[in-house]
């Protein structure tokens, strides 16, 4: 009765309450969401008024590409800041078509009418639905417009490059003499900006200049010092070392150029910024002076490099096995082509700022990629290789010859008219084929650095060697950590420089860097580096969080609380593969994965199990009830078939036991859960052992039995009680057998105590004259029927027969001692 009267309250409950909630969920509807697609309008209005305004602009500096990099940049800033607006409406669209579906489709013709306010509220999610989906596809089709944008923008840029190398120039202009006068003119027009920026400078900005100056000298001469003080034998030659390593050649060869370019590039990077800073600059001396930073650095960088590989005063040191004449000459000539091109490009700068004529540009760059070159032809030509019988021997044919063919084709480029190509090309071959150079002897450095023990015989390794208790193999591997962290560096250094020289420009790199920090789609995959990087911090964070957890609770919890050493082990394990396990979940979801997506690998993972990785997965499950039920636990002495030891370690695929050869035997832990398993030291260690004792027939038994149980109870580790017991055990065919059976209180004493018994068993049967028999045989020698075959005189042949038999017996593993029983052949 009870329980029908509150159904009809709930049921008149719900009756009343229904019409309030429709109610007020019409009035809801449209209220904040109408406040949300008003916003979103503004914003895709505002879009669209910024795209319209980089649409006019890519017009307009359709011939400068930065200018496109810088826009391109926006765009793609726009086309994300579009898509986040379409998502803002994701939320409530589930909503809607949620409740739409609840409300059902409205009734058709000739069925009975749905209520009103049920109408009412379908139709308003309806008009919401309508207006939120029209600011979708505004959105969506800005996002389409910007891409297009984008893609034009890209377009551009390649006709921009192909125009710069394509274009051909009519050299009889460009070399005319009026050239000489329009270089007089430039010369004076530069000279006079810098002479008024100089007395200006010096005027009213000394005092910062030799602030800033001082300042970025001071920062380079901390990397540099430092750096030599703290890293000097990476990078420093030692010129009394005969025979260095390959390695210490290679790791001088890099670190000697790129420290030092590090220094300089602070140096004048530092210098420029605080120039900026204290306001000495102006507009065209800041061109000017980054222009002059930029060639200094090259040059130096160059300089360094030919240097480094060549040693021309260290021949030890060299990398490349050549005479120390045509090193130096390999050294001058490659830095006098980083010197043309780099002055060359310093020129173009004030070129552009002072508005030079087109011929003095085409001129200058004419020159210097003529000079450049000559100078390749120059070092094709070169013979650095000396034979033995005294001649001279040229490079290697295909380095030869790529020389030749980039000197002729320059040459060749430069006479046609494509100065821009020939330009092109020999900026690349100075800056880029340093920078290529550079990085490769870097890779090889971190080659030879993560190859097995190179590491423990550098500088670094012998100090933490002898400093710190890292072993070879702990050097090997940080070694090979060393190695990765090389090679990073030099991808991360290299690689957009690279791409800066092959006419990309910051914002391409810029762009890139975010798509790969951000995401990359791969079909319905997203890859974040981002995500994984977090994801991966996020699980080693994890990881040593439960070991310390681990450490901290066996050590300060369990010790303290004196748990039994199996069940430590038992917690300790559960704790850390739950850590693991949290850890690797928290991480994967750090890493913006999933995990539903990991269904498919979960199946496949199942019928991997189903073919392959049942052994596997019944270890897994035997380790876990092992761990559960604990039928042994470290540190007891169990026997496993033919295996008997100490166990040391429980696992949850497999139990290490050691035994008492001190062997470390790995079990599968289904073995120990299938087949029987002896536990000595389950409950307690408490067992008993026996000793077999056999003495000779004719011995006094009582006497023997009453000395056997002395020796047992005097024993200092026997247990009184349960009292030691002597047992006569048998009429055996040589003695009368006995045995002593003694409890212990640990049973891992068994031999110290076995061998202190039988000790003194021998003394006190020694002292009672007791025997201890030994098992006897009787030879019978029987003699044949015939005189003949033994005659009575032949003692020779009675001696072969008696060694034969003992022989046999000796095979039959009978004791030495034989009693022997001849019998003659009867003469008769």
């Amino acid at each position: 009765m009870f329980f029908r009267l509150l159904r009809l309250i709930l049921v008149l409950a719900l009756v009343v309450s229904a019409p309030l909630s429709f109610e007020a969920a019409a009035q809801g509807v449209g209220q904040a969401p109408a406040g949300l697609v008003a916003d979103q309008q503004k914003i895709i209005q505002s879009l669209t008024t910024k795209a319209d305004n980089f649409d006019k602009q890519i017009h307009q500096d359709g011939e400068d590409d930065a200018s496109l990099v810088g826009i391109r940049l926006q765009l793609e800033e726009l086309s994300r800041q579009s898509l986040n607006s379409a998502l803002a409406f994701r939320s409530r669209l589930g909503e809607i078509n949620a409740r739409l579906e609840q409300l059902g489709p409205a009734p058709a013709a000739g069925q009975p009418a749905e209520p009103d306010i049920v109408s009412s509220e379908r139709q308003a999610l309806t008009s919401e639905k309508a207006e939120i989906n029209a600011v979708i596809a505004q959105a969506q089709t800005l996002s389409i417009r910007i891409s297009g944008l984008i893609d034009k923008i890209g377009n551009m840029r390649s006709e921009l490059f192909r125009n710069l190398l394509t274009k051909r120039y009519v050299l009889s202009d460009a070399l005319s003499p009026q050239v000489f006068s329009d270089a007089r003119d430039e010369f004076g027009n530069f000279y006079k900006a810098v002479s008024s920026w100089l007395s200006f400078a010096i005027k009213f900005k000394f005092r910062a200049i030799l602030a800033a100056t001082f300042v970025a000298l001071g920062l380079a001469l901390v990397l540099l010092v430092g750096g030599r003080r703290l890293f000097g034998r990476v990078f420093e030659a030692d010129p009394t070392n005969e025979d260095p390593s390959y390695l210490s050649r290679l790791s001088v060869a890099f670190w000697s150029t790129l420290l030092p370019t590090l220094a300089v590039g602070a140096f004048l990077g530092s210098t420029i910024f605080f120039f900026n800073y204290y306001n000495v600059l102006r507009g065209d001396i800041g061109l000017f002076l980054n222009a002059l930073a930029t060639v200094i650095g090259v040059v130096f960088c160059v300089n360094r490099l030919t240097n480094a590989a060549l040693k021309p005063q260290l021949p030890n040191w060299r990398l490349i096995p050549v005479e120390t004449g045509p090193a130096r000459w390999l050294v001058r000539l490659t830095t006098a082509m980083a010197v043309v091109i780099s002055f060359n490009t310093f020129l173009s700068v004030v070129n552009d700022k002072m508005g030079s004529p087109l011929s003095l540009t085409i001129a200058r760059s004419f020159v210097a990629t003529i000079i450049v070159g000559v100078i390749l032809i120059l070092m094709a030509m070169l013979r650095p290789f000396k034979a033995r019988d005294g001649s001279w021997r040229p490079w290697p044919a295909w380095l030869r010859y790529t020389s030749l063919g980039l000197g002729l084709f320059t040459i060749i480029a430069a006479l046609l008219g494509y100065i821009g190509l020939a330009l092109f090309v020999s900026l690349q071959v100075v800056v880029t084929g340093t920078a290529l150079v550079t990085a490769y002897i870097g890779f090889l450095s971190a080659r030879a650095i993560g190859e097995e023990g190179a590491f423990a015989n550098t500088s670094v390794g012998r100090w933490l060697s002898a400093n710190s208790s890292y072993e070879d193999t702990a050097l090997d591997q940080l070694g090979l950590v060393v190695s990765i962290a090389i090679n990073l560096m030099i991808v991360l250094v290299f690689l957009p420089l690279i791409l800066l020289m092959w006419g990309f420009q910051p914002g391409d790199i810029e762009a890139w860097a975010y798509r790969l920090a951000t995401g990359i789609n791969i079909g319905s995959v997203t890859i974040s580096v981002t995500g994984i990087l977090s994801g991966i911090v996020v699980f080693v964070i994890g990881y040593f969080l439960t070991r310390w957890f681990q450490g901290w609770l066996d050590g300060s919890v369990m010790a303290r609380g004196k748990v039994d050493t199996g069940v430590r082990n038992s917690i300790r394990l559960a704790v850390g593969y739950a850590g693991v396990a949290l850890a690797a979940l928290v991480g994967i979801s750090a890493a913006g994965i999933d995990l539903s997506s990991l269904a498919l690998v979960a199946g496949a993972l199942s019928l991997g199990i189903g073919f392959g990785l049942q052994n596997v997965v019944s270890n897994f499950v035997s380790g876990l009830i092992l761990l559960a039920e604990r039928p042994f636990k470290v540190g007891d002495w169990i026997v496993a078939g033919q295996v008997s030891g100490t166990v040391k370690r429980i696992s949850v695929r497999a139990t290490e036991i050691e035994t008492f050869q001190r062997q470390s035997v790995i079990l599968p832990n289904s073995d120990l859960i299938n087949g029987p398993v002896g536990n000595w030291t389950h409950r307690n260690k408490l067992g008993r052992i026996e000793i077999p004792v056999g003495v000779a027939y004719g011995s006094d038994a009582r006497r023997v039995h009453d000395l056997l149980l002395d020796i047992a109870r005097n024993h200092p580790l026997v247990l009184k009680n349960p009292e030691p017991f002597v047992l006569f055990a048998a009429l055996a065919d040589s003695s009368l057998n006995f045995e002593i059976r003694v409890f212990l209180a640990d049973v891992s004493n068994g031999v110290i105590v076995q061998n202190d018994i039988r000790f003194a068993i021998l003394d006190a049967f020694r002292l009672a004259n007791i025997e201890i028999p030994f098992p006897q045989r009787d030879v019978h020698v029987k003699s044949g029927t015939t005189a003949a075959k033994w005659p009575a005189d032949d003692e020779k042949a009675e001696a072969e027969f008696v060694e034969r038999e003992l022989a046999r017996a000796k095979a039959a593993e009978l004791p030495p001692k034989t009693r022997r029983k001849s019998r003659r052949p009867d003469p008769a």
